[in-house]
């Protein structure tokens, strides 16, 4: 069996940090996506949406659209919000099954398991997992509302029937 080719987007973001020798530049660079990160409705920061075994405070949103996933996410701790903000970056825009079949093997590729602390490089390796799940159920929960629209309107259909006969 042969492993899929990383998308392009989340390679050329491994290939980036890779390419940085010095320690205190991967902060800086992670720093920056950081400050990049699009803001997180207040509303979402729910116990459903927190990411287990981070020692920060790291909350993840999933959502299909037009077959891709669309993540939104947001940490109190700014290394971890940069770690966030990078995976979001490199996982944007693929679609479900793409993001399940990846492993996590581009982490150590980064370099940054070297870098961080081990309580961040777990939770660096925490949040993958947890996107990667929250992209298959994106998929799962649009196929769930597809379904039931389709009842709903099956149900109509032959609500509208009986009362014409």
């Amino acid at each position: 069996m042969t492993v899929p080719a990383r998308p392009a987007q989340l390679d050329k973001l491994v290939q980036r940090f890779a390419r940085i020798r010095e320690p205190k530049r991967r902060y800086e660079q992670l720093l920056w996506y950081a400050k990049k990160l699009e803001t997180f409705p207040a509303e979402n920061k729910t116990a459903e949406n927190k990411v287990p075994g981070c020692v920060s405070q790291v909350y993840v949103t999933a959502n299909l659209e037009e077959g891709k996933v669309a993540f939104q996410g947001d940490s109190d701790a700014q290394i971890t919000k940069g770690l966030l903000a990078m995976l979001i970056a490199g996982l944007n825009g693929l679609s479900p099954n793409e993001i399940v079949q990846l492993t996590p093997d581009f982490i150590k590729e980064t370099q940054l398991d070297v870098s961080l602390t081990p309580s961040r490089a777990n939770g660096f390796y925490n949040i993958f997992k947890n996107d990667a799940a929250k992209g298959a159920a994106a998929k799962q929960a649009k196929t769930v509302e597809a379904k039931t629209v389709e009842a709903k309107t099956f149900s109509l259909t032959a609500v509208k029937a009986w009362e014409e006969n």
